[in-house]
């Protein structure tokens, strides 16, 4: 439990301390307006929740994300039992198959939490909700393609590259560029999820170790923010 407590508290003490300054250049803003309007327009702003089934890399997961305020819980199904991520937007936690829960509390792992969750719920094309420093990065050429791309970090967060191919507008590819070597995400099959043009294949390069998530349905409910908090139902704080 005292692993939990001190997770929680050492978040707080992080988040509460002095605000960055946060910017948006005019031209990265002119690159997410017209992926919004590519890939939904005004049905975003009717967007309270995402709730996604598939496989990743063998394995099956139900992830839910929260588009109003920072929230992910993914649950996935192992040979040893579920396994259960989540981030409430203060601490990151874990539930083991054999229902141990632990927390995280260092910086860099909050960090990654954090823009995990950011990205997850699309959150840079809410910059009132989810503040951030967005910038153009220019045009750049890939596999015959041309991109938009935008260098964008959230609050306490880590930054990520976001490629827009010109053609179509959407998100391409993400580029995480914090470890040794870039670890590059590519989005692709589009599919309609009620008015929201939505991806539904990841195809990761995490240094030669390649990586797949294939979604296989979506849904629009709700974000129900009783998912994102560990409780002691679900399992066992491990003693420290």
């Amino acid at each position: 439990m005292r692993l939990i407590i001190a997770a929680i508290a050492a978040a707080l003490m992080w988040l509460a301390g002095p605000a960055e300054a946060q910017t948006t250049s005019a031209a990265a803003a002119q690159v997410v307006a017209r992926h919004r309007a590519a890939s939904g327009g005004s049905a975003w702003n009717q967007l309270r929740g995402l709730h996604e089934t598939g496989v990743e890399d063998g394995v099956r997961y139900e992830a839910w994300y929260d588009p109003l305020r920072y929230g992910v819980r993914i649950e996935t199904q192992e040979p040893a039992g579920r396994r259960v991520r989540g981030f409430n937007g203060v601490g990151a936690w874990q539930i083991s198959p054999d229902r141990v829960i632990t927390g995280r509390a260092d910086r860099a792992s909050l960090a990654q939490a954090r823009s995990q969750a950011y990205l997850a719920a699309w959150a840079f094309l809410f910059p009132s909700r989810f503040a951030a420093d967005t910038a153009h990065l220019g045009v750049r050429q890939a596999r015959g393609r041309s991109f938009d791309v935008i260098r964008v970090q959230p609050t306490s967060g880590e930054p990520r590259e976001l490629w827009f191919d010109r053609s179509s507008r959407l998100l391409s590819r993400v580029v995480d560029r914090t470890g040794g070597r870039p670890v590059t995400t590519e989005l692709s099959d589009y599919r309609r999820v009620g008015r929201l043009l939505l991806p539904f294949r990841a195809a990761s390069d995490r240094g030669g170790r390649p990586s797949l998530r294939q979604v296989e349905a979506v849904t629009t409910e709700a974000a129900d923010r009783t998912r994102f908090s560990w409780t002691e139902a679900e399992g066992t704080p491990r003693p420290q």
